[in-house]
C-alpha cells in the first residue's frame, strides 16, 4: 500500500501539467501568443474539472491505473471542463464551445492522461503481475 500512496503526489503532478500543456499549446494555437491571463482563463475550467475528477475518480487507491484511475480522470475532465467553459465562456463566447473543440479535448486528454499511465503501468511492470 505504501508504494500505492508513493505515486500520488507524482501522478497529480503528471496530470496538472499535462492538463496545462494542453490549454497553453491550445491557447496559443489560436492566439500565437503566450499571455497569462489568456492562459489563465482557458486553463481553470480544466484545471478545476480536474481536481473534481480526481476526488470522483478515488485516484488514491491505484493512481497510476489506466483503467481504474485513468479513464475516470479523463471522463469527468473533459466532461466538466467542457461544460464549465461553455457554462462561463471561458475562452470563448458563452453557451458556445465549437464541436472541434470538444473533438480535440476528449483527444488529446484521453491520448496524456490515460497514455502516461499505460507507459508508466508498463515501464514499472505493474500490467504484467501482482503485488
Amino acid at each position: 500500500m505504501a508504494a500505492k500512496k508513493s505515486h500520488l503526489p507524482i501522478a497529480l503532478v503528471v496530470d496538472l501539467v499535462l492538463v496545462i500543456l494542453f490549454t497553453i499549446i491550445g491557447h496559443y494555437t489560436h492566439s500565437n501568443d503566450l499571455d497569462p491571463q489568456g492562459i489563465v482563463t482557458t486553463a481553470w475550467p480544466f484545471v478545476a474539472a480536474l481536481v473534481v475528477a480526481w476526488v470522483l475518480a478515488a485516484v488514491w487507491d491505484r493512481p497510476l491505473s489506466p483503467l481504474a484511475s485513468g479513464t475516470g480522470i479523463w471522463a469527468i475532465t473533459v466532461l466538466l471542463g467542457l461544460v464549465i467553459r461553455g457554462l462561463t465562456g471561458a475562452g470563448g463566447d458563452p453557451g458556445q464551445v465549437p464541436v472541434s473543440f470538444m473533438v480535440v479535448a476528449t483527444t488529446l486528454n484521453f491520448i496524456t492522461l490515460v497514455g502516461w499511465r499505460v507507459i508508466a503501468t508498463a515501464v514499472s511492470g505493474g500490467g504484467t503481475h501482482r503485488r
